[in-house]
């Protein structure tokens, strides 16, 4: 029996088509499994300004799962690579979970409490604050500004929280401050 180029192909085609659908049926089956009684929850993308739909499916306090929202206006249920390993920011035994410190001069970091990082942060900022405040300019207008200290804020914020974040900082005299969101 001799099958022509065209039969061949036609032959394989459809031998891949069926094999990849068969697959694909599988994978579905194997996935409703894992995600049956998981409490289904909409959220947003963390990463950049675009602001995707995710689903985030959990047991318990656990996430199992986190895909794109097919009914979310912006993405249409489509992740970029980073959003769909958002996955890694919940469960990753690498991810650091407490403060480091490494001292002037030192080549290691250590870990640290949360309420001296927090204390250190703040007594550091105060101190650069008070050193470099320009409560006028070269021709005595009043700016009430410091230089010396810059922010690059999140597009994981939401409009309340970035308000929040502008008083705070436009409160301490910053003038540098730059949103993810315009990068």
């Amino acid at each position: 029996m001799s099958i022509s180029r065209r039969q061949f192909l036609k032959m394989a085609g459809v031998g891949a088509a069926a094999t990849t659908l068969t697959l694909r049926a599988r994978e579905a089956k194997a996935w409703g499994k894992k995600l049956e009684g998981a409490k289904k929850t909409t959220s947003i993308c963390p990463y950049c300004a675009v602001g995707c739909g995710t689903i985030v499916y959990s047991k318990g306090d656990e996430v199992i799962h986190i895909e794109g929202d097919p009914e979310h206006p912006i993405n249409r249920g489509s992740l970029c690579p980073k959003g769909g390993s958002v996955l890694q920011l919940r469960k990753n035994d690498k991810r650091v979970t407490r403060p480091l410190y490494r001292a002037p001069g030192s080549n290691s970091w250590k870990e640290v409490e949360w309420d001296w990082a927090i204390d250190e942060i703040a007594k550091r900022v105060k101190a650069t604050r008070d050193e470099t405040f320009q409560a006028k300019n070269e021709k005595g207008e009043v700016v009430n500004r410091t230089n010396a200290i810059a922010s690059v804020g999140s597009a994981a914020l939401d409009n309340e929280e970035c308000y929040l974040y502008q008083k705070f900082l436009r409160g301490l005299g910053l003038t540098h401050i730059e949103h993810q969101a315009r990068l």
